[in-house]
């Protein structure tokens, strides 16, 4: 663990929490992003390393003031975890090692925060980092519109994603960690907060840039995994097991209803890009069909096993 720079905790306005995987060079633009927020007062930024192969150390030093910690327990919740417990701020803000803050992220996060005292707990906007904005390639058009729908999210579910993020730290010491990998320990979180009294805030100016995954493979990695929380959560819940076959069922005829959602939506332009996104969500709805099928029988698999393949 590196040491901390030499300032008493009053000193510091946030403390923004980085757990990384295996993507160092995705780590060094979110470091770079994130040291370029203008906002008066001290900023601590903590990264912490889930288990990588080679432990982001060469980026890290340049850039002097970042701490650099070391959580072996598998799972994003686990190393935000080990970030929280050395912060020193009264804001923690999360944003994962993959993502670009965008400006004014930080200003946005913390004044929201600040506003709402002791209790607060906000979520922003999360968009997708096109690498060619002109010529999208079709999972990015697909997830321009489908992933990271954090207003949904945060107004009708009750949960932010952890990796745009920020709170009072009164509000997770009062709500408790960050769970492991085995359930979506972002909506774990935010519905325990939810069911304890702090129900997140959307705050719009408070947007980062998310890449797309590369093809549909990384997708499918991604979605399975969901489909296996989801699987664990409903049985947790003691549901029935006709709901899930009705859920399952209904998948494929969502396509219709979704693809006039993606033909009409704001963040997606021109016609190719609209029918290559069109295609893809065809592919995930139908995949999302059979493997909700698989899982009533799969054995000896949870979320886990479809976890850090999908961040390497």
């Amino acid at each position: 663990m590196a040491s901390l720079p030499a300032r008493s905790p009053d000193q510091f306005r946030v403390s923004v929490i980085i757990p990384h995987f295996n993507m160092a060079d995705a780590l060094e633009r979110c470091l770079i992003s994130v040291e370029a927020q203008a906002l008066d007062g001290a900023v601590e930024i903590i990264v912490v390393d889930n288990g990588s192969r080679q432990m982001p150390t060469e980026v890290v030093a340049t850039h002097p003031d970042v701490i650099l910690l070391s959580e072996p327990t598998p799972g994003p919740g686990p190393a935000r975890n080990a970030g929280v417990a050395v912060a020193r701020a009264p804001v923690l803000a999360f944003i994962d090692a993959d993502c670009r803050a965008g400006d004014g992220w930080l200003k946005a996060a913390v004044e929201a925060v600040e506003a709402g005292g002791t209790r607060a707990v906000v979520g922003g906007d999360v968009r997708i980092d096109f690498v060619d904005p002109e010529h999208l390639t079709p999972v990015e058009a697909f997830e321009a519109v489908f992933a990271y729908r954090q207003r949904m999210y945060i107004e009708k579910q009750g949960f932010s994603g952890t990796g745009n993020l920020a709170m009072h730290r009164s509000v997770h010491e009062a709500v408790g960690p960050f769970a492991g990998i085995g359930i979506a320990e972002d909506r774990d979180w935010g519905r325990r907060a939810s069911a304890a009294g702090y129900r997140p805030v959307f705050v719009p100016a408070m947007r980062i840039y998310h890449p797309a995954r590369t093809d549909v493979a990384s997708l499918t990695v991604k979605w399975r995994r969901h489909v296996s929380h989801d699987w664990a959560e409903h049985r947790a819940a003691g549901r029935p097991l006709w709901r899930w076959l009705l859920k399952a069922a209904l998948m494929p005829a969502s396509v219709i209803v979704d693809g006039g959602r993606l033909l009409s939506s704001e963040r997606l332009s021109g016609l190719a890009n609209k029918m290559s996104g069109l295609a893809v969500l065809a592919k995930i709805r139908l995949l999302r069909c059979t493997e909700m099928l698989r899982v009533i029988s799969a054995t000896g698999e949870d979320a886990a096993t479809h976890w850090h393949g999908d961040a390497a």
